[in-house]
Protein backbone atom coordinates (compact mmCIF):
# COMPACT_ATOMS: atom_id res chain seq x y z
CA UNK A 1 0.00 0.00 0.00
CA UNK A 2 1.34 3.77 -1.15
CA UNK A 3 0.50 6.29 0.92
CA UNK A 4 -0.36 9.51 -1.73
CA UNK A 5 2.30 12.18 -2.01
CA UNK A 6 1.92 15.33 0.33
CA UNK A 7 0.21 17.78 -1.57
CA UNK A 8 2.05 20.73 -3.27
CA UNK A 9 2.76 23.50 -0.84
CA UNK A 10 1.79 25.90 -3.52
CA UNK A 11 -1.56 24.84 -4.37
CA UNK A 12 -4.56 26.80 -3.56
CA UNK A 13 -8.10 26.93 -3.43
CA UNK A 14 -9.92 26.69 -6.42
CA UNK A 15 -10.55 30.64 -6.65
CA UNK A 16 -7.76 31.85 -4.66
CA UNK A 17 -4.28 33.17 -5.60
CA UNK A 18 -1.18 34.77 -4.59
CA UNK A 19 -0.26 38.26 -6.02
CA UNK A 20 3.27 38.25 -6.84
CA UNK A 21 5.92 41.41 -6.91
CA UNK A 22 5.43 43.53 -8.66
CA UNK A 23 1.59 42.88 -9.16
CA UNK A 24 1.05 43.27 -5.67
CA UNK A 25 2.54 46.71 -5.14
CA UNK A 26 0.90 47.56 -8.71
CA UNK A 27 -2.34 46.93 -6.97
CA UNK A 28 -1.41 48.79 -3.78
CA UNK A 29 -0.31 51.61 -5.53
CA UNK A 30 -3.72 52.04 -7.78
CA UNK A 31 -6.06 51.71 -4.86
CA UNK A 32 -4.03 54.13 -2.83
CA UNK A 33 -4.42 56.78 -5.69
CA UNK A 34 -7.93 55.91 -5.86
CA UNK A 35 -8.31 56.24 -2.19
CA UNK A 36 -6.58 59.73 -2.59
CA UNK A 37 -9.43 60.99 -4.86
CA UNK A 38 -12.46 60.07 -2.83
CA UNK A 39 -10.46 61.55 0.03
CA UNK A 40 -10.18 65.06 -2.03
CA UNK A 41 -13.60 64.88 -2.11
CA UNK A 42 -14.54 64.62 1.55
CA UNK A 43 -15.02 61.17 2.03
CA UNK A 44 -13.96 59.92 4.90
CA UNK A 45 -11.59 55.78 5.22
CA UNK A 46 -12.95 53.22 7.83
CA UNK A 47 -11.88 49.78 8.25
CA UNK A 48 -14.40 47.30 9.21
CA UNK A 49 -13.03 43.75 10.11
CA UNK A 50 -12.59 40.97 8.26
CA UNK A 51 -14.76 39.04 10.62
CA UNK A 52 -18.10 40.00 12.43
CA UNK A 53 -20.82 37.77 14.10
CA UNK A 54 -23.34 36.08 11.72
CA UNK A 55 -26.41 37.79 12.99
CA UNK A 56 -25.16 41.65 12.47
CA UNK A 57 -23.16 40.93 9.21
CA UNK A 58 -26.36 39.17 7.27
CA UNK A 59 -28.75 41.99 8.34
CA UNK A 60 -30.35 44.32 6.42
CA UNK A 61 -28.49 44.87 3.38
CA UNK A 62 -26.30 41.88 4.25
CA UNK A 63 -28.84 39.00 3.59
CA UNK A 64 -28.66 39.96 0.45
CA UNK A 65 -25.63 38.21 0.05
CA UNK A 66 -26.19 35.29 2.93
CA UNK A 67 -25.90 32.55 -0.05
CA UNK A 68 -22.20 33.58 -0.58
CA UNK A 69 -20.96 34.19 2.96
CA UNK A 70 -18.36 31.51 4.08
CA UNK A 71 -19.47 31.07 8.18
CA UNK A 72 -17.64 29.31 11.12
CA UNK A 73 -17.57 29.40 14.57
CA UNK A 74 -15.92 31.57 16.84
CA UNK A 75 -13.74 29.36 19.22
CA UNK A 76 -13.61 32.26 21.98
CA UNK A 77 -17.45 32.97 21.64
CA UNK A 78 -19.13 29.87 21.03
CA UNK A 79 -20.97 31.73 18.30
CA UNK A 80 -21.16 31.97 14.80
CA UNK A 81 -19.08 34.07 12.96
CA UNK A 82 -19.21 35.13 8.69
CA UNK A 83 -16.45 36.34 6.58
CA UNK A 84 -17.64 39.40 4.47
CA UNK A 85 -18.06 38.89 0.97
CA UNK A 86 -19.60 42.42 0.34
CA UNK A 87 -18.13 45.69 2.51
CA UNK A 88 -21.68 47.94 2.03
CA UNK A 89 -23.73 45.79 4.84
CA UNK A 90 -20.22 47.10 7.37
CA UNK A 91 -20.36 50.06 6.08
CA UNK A 92 -24.12 50.37 6.96
CA UNK A 93 -23.46 49.23 10.21
CA UNK A 94 -20.50 51.77 11.49
CA UNK A 95 -22.88 54.12 10.01
CA UNK A 96 -26.14 53.65 12.55
CA UNK A 97 -24.37 52.39 15.41
CA UNK A 98 -20.86 53.98 15.66
CA UNK A 99 -21.42 56.55 13.72
CA UNK A 100 -25.03 57.26 14.55
CA UNK A 101 -24.85 60.69 15.92
CA UNK A 102 -22.06 61.97 12.94
CA UNK A 103 -23.31 64.63 11.10
CA UNK A 104 -25.39 64.23 7.34
CA UNK A 105 -25.06 63.55 4.93
CA UNK A 106 -22.34 61.17 5.87
CA UNK A 107 -19.04 60.34 3.47
CA UNK A 108 -17.14 57.16 3.69
CA UNK A 109 -14.79 55.10 2.32
CA UNK A 110 -13.07 51.71 2.02
CA UNK A 111 -10.48 49.17 1.04
CA UNK A 112 -10.26 45.72 1.32
CA UNK A 113 -10.43 42.06 0.65
CA UNK A 114 -13.70 40.11 0.18
CA UNK A 115 -14.09 36.09 0.27
CA UNK A 116 -16.70 34.69 -1.31
CA UNK A 117 -18.20 30.81 -1.26
CA UNK A 118 -18.59 30.33 -4.95
CA UNK A 119 -16.64 31.70 -8.26
CA UNK A 120 -18.58 32.39 -11.69
CA UNK A 121 -17.50 31.40 -15.55
CA UNK A 122 -17.06 35.29 -16.02
CA UNK A 123 -16.04 36.12 -12.75
CA UNK A 124 -13.38 32.52 -11.34
CA UNK A 125 -11.62 34.55 -8.27
CA UNK A 126 -13.37 34.30 -5.19
CA UNK A 127 -10.94 36.70 -2.98
CA UNK A 128 -12.11 39.90 -4.59
CA UNK A 129 -10.40 43.53 -3.67
CA UNK A 130 -12.80 46.36 -3.20
CA UNK A 131 -12.64 50.51 -3.19
CA UNK A 132 -15.92 52.32 -2.67
CA UNK A 133 -17.80 55.00 -1.45
CA UNK A 134 -21.00 55.24 0.78
CA UNK A 135 -23.30 58.46 0.92
CA UNK A 136 -25.53 58.33 3.56
CA UNK A 137 -28.19 60.48 4.23
CA UNK A 138 -28.38 62.10 1.27
CA UNK A 139 -31.84 61.03 -0.97
CA UNK A 140 -31.54 63.22 -4.03
CA UNK A 141 -30.08 62.59 -7.79
CA UNK A 142 -27.29 65.03 -6.51
CA UNK A 143 -25.74 62.17 -4.12
CA UNK A 144 -26.03 59.57 -6.70
CA UNK A 145 -24.47 61.80 -9.75
CA UNK A 146 -21.67 62.61 -7.08
CA UNK A 147 -20.94 58.71 -6.60
CA UNK A 148 -20.75 58.02 -10.13
CA UNK A 149 -18.20 61.56 -10.63
CA UNK A 150 -16.23 60.52 -8.01
CA UNK A 151 -15.65 57.31 -9.13
CA UNK A 152 -15.03 57.96 -12.72
CA UNK A 153 -11.95 60.70 -11.48
CA UNK A 154 -10.85 58.17 -9.35
CA UNK A 155 -10.22 55.92 -12.51
CA UNK A 156 -9.22 58.49 -14.69
CA UNK A 157 -5.72 58.85 -12.39
CA UNK A 158 -5.26 55.81 -13.06
CA UNK A 159 -5.37 56.33 -16.75
CA UNK A 160 -8.85 54.78 -17.97
CA UNK A 161 -10.38 58.10 -19.53
CA UNK A 162 -13.34 56.39 -21.27
CA UNK A 163 -15.25 55.47 -19.06
CA UNK A 164 -18.84 53.90 -19.55
CA UNK A 165 -21.37 54.43 -16.91
CA UNK A 166 -25.11 52.26 -17.81
CA UNK A 167 -27.51 53.48 -15.11
CA UNK A 168 -30.63 50.93 -14.30
CA UNK A 169 -33.66 51.51 -11.72
CA UNK A 170 -34.26 47.72 -10.57
CA UNK A 171 -37.06 48.63 -9.37
CA UNK A 172 -39.34 50.28 -12.30
CA UNK A 173 -40.35 46.92 -13.72
CA UNK A 174 -41.43 44.74 -10.71
CA UNK A 175 -43.72 48.31 -10.14
CA UNK A 176 -44.86 47.90 -13.15
CA UNK A 177 -46.08 43.90 -13.06
CA UNK A 178 -46.89 44.45 -9.46
CA UNK A 179 -49.56 47.35 -11.25
CA UNK A 180 -50.66 44.97 -14.13
CA UNK A 181 -52.15 42.47 -11.18
CA UNK A 182 -50.10 39.42 -13.11
CA UNK A 183 -50.20 35.98 -11.47
CA UNK A 184 -47.04 34.63 -9.62
CA UNK A 185 -46.14 32.26 -12.67
CA UNK A 186 -46.53 35.12 -15.63
CA UNK A 187 -44.93 37.45 -13.67
CA UNK A 188 -41.89 35.33 -12.55
CA UNK A 189 -41.65 34.48 -16.86
CA UNK A 190 -41.54 37.54 -17.06
CA UNK A 191 -39.09 38.52 -15.12
CA UNK A 192 -37.07 36.16 -16.86
CA UNK A 193 -37.86 36.83 -20.38
CA UNK A 194 -37.32 40.80 -19.54
CA UNK A 195 -33.77 40.01 -18.33
CA UNK A 196 -32.86 38.14 -21.57
CA UNK A 197 -34.17 40.69 -23.18
CA UNK A 198 -36.06 38.20 -25.28
CA UNK A 199 -39.06 40.27 -27.04
CA UNK A 200 -40.75 37.29 -28.31
CA UNK A 201 -41.45 36.17 -25.07
CA UNK A 202 -42.37 39.60 -23.75
CA UNK A 203 -44.82 39.62 -26.42
CA UNK A 204 -46.26 36.08 -25.85
CA UNK A 205 -46.49 36.94 -22.06
CA UNK A 206 -47.60 40.40 -21.02
CA UNK A 207 -50.88 40.39 -22.78
CA UNK A 208 -52.16 44.25 -22.93
CA UNK A 209 -49.00 44.95 -21.24
CA UNK A 210 -46.87 43.86 -23.99
CA UNK A 211 -46.49 47.42 -26.07
CA UNK A 212 -45.48 49.29 -22.98
CA UNK A 213 -42.50 46.49 -22.08
CA UNK A 214 -41.71 46.20 -25.55
CA UNK A 215 -41.14 50.15 -25.70
CA UNK A 216 -39.19 49.86 -22.50
CA UNK A 217 -36.87 46.86 -23.48
CA UNK A 218 -35.83 48.44 -26.86
CA UNK A 219 -35.19 52.04 -25.05
CA UNK A 220 -31.84 50.71 -23.40
CA UNK A 221 -29.04 52.85 -25.25
CA UNK A 222 -27.26 56.12 -24.90
CA UNK A 223 -29.17 58.28 -22.18
CA UNK A 224 -30.76 61.04 -24.51
CA UNK A 225 -32.59 58.37 -26.84
CA UNK A 226 -33.34 55.70 -23.68
CA UNK A 227 -34.96 58.70 -21.52
CA UNK A 228 -37.02 59.90 -24.70
CA UNK A 229 -38.28 56.83 -24.68
CA UNK A 230 -39.18 56.59 -20.89
CA UNK A 231 -40.70 59.67 -20.97
CA UNK A 232 -43.13 58.58 -24.26
CA UNK A 233 -43.92 54.59 -21.90
CA UNK A 234 -47.26 54.31 -20.29
CA UNK A 235 -46.59 53.89 -16.67
CA UNK A 236 -47.92 53.54 -13.18
CA UNK A 237 -47.49 56.32 -10.69
CA UNK A 238 -44.91 54.77 -8.80
CA UNK A 239 -42.85 53.75 -11.52
CA UNK A 240 -43.30 56.90 -13.10
CA UNK A 241 -41.62 58.30 -10.12
CA UNK A 242 -38.74 55.90 -10.45
CA UNK A 243 -37.86 56.88 -14.24
CA UNK A 244 -38.27 60.55 -12.91
CA UNK A 245 -35.61 60.37 -10.81
CA UNK A 246 -33.44 58.63 -13.39
CA UNK A 247 -33.80 61.46 -15.28
CA UNK A 248 -33.10 63.83 -13.14
CA UNK A 249 -29.62 61.86 -11.92
CA UNK A 250 -28.89 61.79 -15.91
CA UNK A 251 -29.09 65.93 -15.53
CA UNK A 252 -27.24 66.04 -12.45
CA UNK A 253 -24.23 64.13 -14.20
CA UNK A 254 -24.47 66.16 -17.19
CA UNK A 255 -24.21 69.34 -15.10
CA UNK A 256 -21.19 68.35 -12.72
CA UNK A 257 -18.98 66.05 -15.59
CA UNK A 258 -17.73 69.07 -17.48
CA UNK A 259 -16.09 70.60 -14.31
CA UNK A 260 -14.51 68.00 -13.30
CA UNK A 261 -12.36 67.44 -16.64
CA UNK A 262 -14.09 64.37 -17.43
CA UNK A 263 -15.06 64.48 -21.37
CA UNK A 264 -14.49 60.83 -21.62
CA UNK A 265 -17.70 59.71 -19.59
CA UNK A 266 -20.76 58.05 -21.04
CA UNK A 267 -24.05 57.28 -20.05
CA UNK A 268 -26.22 55.16 -20.84
CA UNK A 269 -29.78 53.93 -19.78
CA UNK A 270 -31.42 50.95 -19.19
CA UNK A 271 -34.81 50.60 -17.84
CA UNK A 272 -35.32 47.11 -17.81
CA UNK A 273 -32.12 45.68 -16.41
CA UNK A 274 -32.79 44.10 -13.11
CA UNK A 275 -28.83 44.27 -12.39
CA UNK A 276 -28.04 45.01 -8.64
CA UNK A 277 -28.49 43.63 -5.23
CA UNK A 278 -31.58 42.64 -3.80
CA UNK A 279 -31.17 45.35 -1.18
CA UNK A 280 -31.42 48.07 -4.11
CA UNK A 281 -34.21 50.33 -3.94
CA UNK A 282 -33.73 52.98 -6.73
CA UNK A 283 -31.21 54.14 -9.11
CA UNK A 284 -27.55 51.60 -9.63
CA UNK A 285 -24.95 52.04 -11.49
CA UNK A 286 -22.36 49.60 -13.12
CA UNK A 287 -19.09 51.21 -14.75
CA UNK A 288 -17.28 49.92 -18.00
CA UNK A 289 -14.19 51.44 -19.41
CA UNK A 290 -15.71 51.53 -22.72
CA UNK A 291 -13.53 51.41 -25.91
CA UNK A 292 -10.14 50.71 -23.34
CA UNK A 293 -9.51 47.16 -24.80
CA UNK A 294 -10.93 46.26 -27.88
CA UNK A 295 -13.30 43.68 -27.94
CA UNK A 296 -13.62 43.74 -23.79
CA UNK A 297 -16.45 46.32 -21.72
CA UNK A 298 -15.19 44.80 -18.29
CA UNK A 299 -17.05 45.86 -15.49
CA UNK A 300 -14.68 47.95 -13.18
CA UNK A 301 -17.51 48.21 -10.18
CA UNK A 302 -21.20 48.69 -9.00
CA UNK A 303 -23.68 49.97 -6.95
CA UNK A 304 -26.68 51.65 -6.32
CA UNK A 305 -29.49 53.17 -3.57
CA UNK A 306 -30.35 51.59 -0.73
CA UNK A 307 -31.76 52.10 2.94
CA UNK A 308 -29.28 51.62 5.83
CA UNK A 309 -30.77 50.83 9.32
CA UNK A 310 -33.72 50.11 10.92
CA UNK A 311 -34.25 53.78 10.14
CA UNK A 312 -34.17 53.21 6.87
CA UNK A 313 -31.93 55.88 6.27
CA UNK A 314 -31.36 57.06 2.78
CA UNK A 315 -27.94 55.94 1.33
CA UNK A 316 -26.25 55.21 -1.56
CA UNK A 317 -22.81 53.51 -2.31
CA UNK A 318 -20.32 52.80 -5.53
CA UNK A 319 -17.55 50.16 -5.27
CA UNK A 320 -14.71 49.69 -7.54
CA UNK A 321 -12.51 46.40 -8.45
CA UNK A 322 -8.91 46.88 -8.15
CA UNK A 323 -8.66 43.72 -9.97
CA UNK A 324 -10.56 44.83 -12.91
CA UNK A 325 -9.62 48.06 -13.25
CA UNK A 326 -5.98 47.16 -13.08
CA UNK A 327 -6.92 44.28 -16.02
CA UNK A 328 -8.20 47.15 -18.31
CA UNK A 329 -5.83 50.14 -17.67
CA UNK A 330 -2.67 50.82 -19.02
CA UNK A 331 0.17 49.04 -17.55
CA UNK A 332 1.75 51.30 -14.60
CA UNK A 333 5.57 51.12 -14.62
CA UNK A 334 6.87 49.28 -11.98
CA UNK A 335 9.17 51.15 -9.93
CA UNK A 336 13.12 50.76 -11.07
CA UNK A 337 15.73 49.37 -8.41
CA UNK A 338 18.97 50.58 -8.13
CA UNK A 339 21.50 48.23 -6.66
CA UNK A 340 23.86 50.08 -3.49
CA UNK A 341 26.96 49.23 -3.07
CA UNK A 342 28.29 48.23 0.64
CA UNK A 343 29.94 51.30 1.16
CA UNK A 344 26.81 53.98 -0.50
CA UNK A 345 25.88 57.31 1.36
CA UNK A 346 22.96 57.04 3.28
CA UNK A 347 21.83 60.21 2.00
CA UNK A 348 22.40 59.33 -1.54
CA UNK A 349 20.47 56.52 -1.10
CA UNK A 350 17.06 58.41 0.37
CA UNK A 351 17.94 60.82 -2.55
CA UNK A 352 17.12 58.35 -4.91
CA UNK A 353 14.36 56.93 -2.75
CA UNK A 354 12.75 60.28 -2.83
CA UNK A 355 13.17 60.42 -6.67
CA UNK A 356 11.12 56.98 -6.71
CA UNK A 357 13.60 54.72 -7.31
CA UNK A 358 13.66 51.50 -5.09
CA UNK A 359 17.08 50.63 -3.25
CA UNK A 360 18.18 47.37 -2.77
CA UNK A 361 21.69 47.55 -0.29
CA UNK A 362 24.17 45.31 -0.36
CA UNK A 363 24.37 42.57 2.48
CA UNK A 364 27.49 40.67 1.49
CA UNK A 365 30.69 41.32 -0.74
CA UNK A 366 29.86 40.98 -4.33
CA UNK A 367 30.89 41.94 -8.01
CA UNK A 368 28.05 45.18 -8.36
CA UNK A 369 27.25 44.51 -11.64
CA UNK A 370 26.40 40.73 -11.60
CA UNK A 371 24.67 41.09 -8.19
CA UNK A 372 22.91 43.91 -9.43
CA UNK A 373 21.65 41.83 -12.29
CA UNK A 374 20.85 38.84 -10.65
CA UNK A 375 18.72 40.73 -8.11
CA UNK A 376 16.79 42.15 -11.21
CA UNK A 377 18.16 45.61 -10.30
CA UNK A 378 18.03 47.97 -13.68
CA UNK A 379 20.80 50.34 -12.02
CA UNK A 380 24.02 50.24 -10.08
CA UNK A 381 25.11 52.65 -8.22
CA UNK A 382 29.01 53.74 -8.80
CA UNK A 383 30.82 56.60 -8.18
CA UNK A 384 27.69 58.68 -7.22
CA UNK A 385 26.11 57.99 -10.44
CA UNK A 386 23.55 55.29 -11.72
CA UNK A 387 24.95 52.85 -14.04
CA UNK A 388 22.71 50.89 -16.09
CA UNK A 389 23.10 47.10 -16.08
CA UNK A 390 24.22 45.18 -18.81
CA UNK A 391 20.95 44.23 -21.12
CA UNK A 392 19.00 47.11 -19.71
Amino acid sequence: MTEDPPPNPALLPAGLRDVLPPEAETEAAAVEAMMAVFAAHGYQRVKPPLLEFEETLLAGTGGAVADQTFRLMDPASHRMMALRSDTTPQIARIATTRLADAPRPLRLSYAGQCLRVRATQLAPERQIAQAGIELIGADGPEADAELVLVAAEALAVLGLARVSVDLTVPPLIPLVLDDAGFAEPTRNALARALDRKDAAAVQALAGRLAPTLIDLLLAAGLAPGALAALRAASLPAPARAQAARLEATVAAIAARAPGLGLTGLTVTVDPVEFRGYRYHTGVCTTVYAAGEVPGRNEELGRGGRYLCGEAEEPAAGLTLYPDAVLRTAPRRKARRRVYLPSNTDPARARALRAEGYATVAALAAAEPMAEAARLDCAFVLLADQLQPVSGE
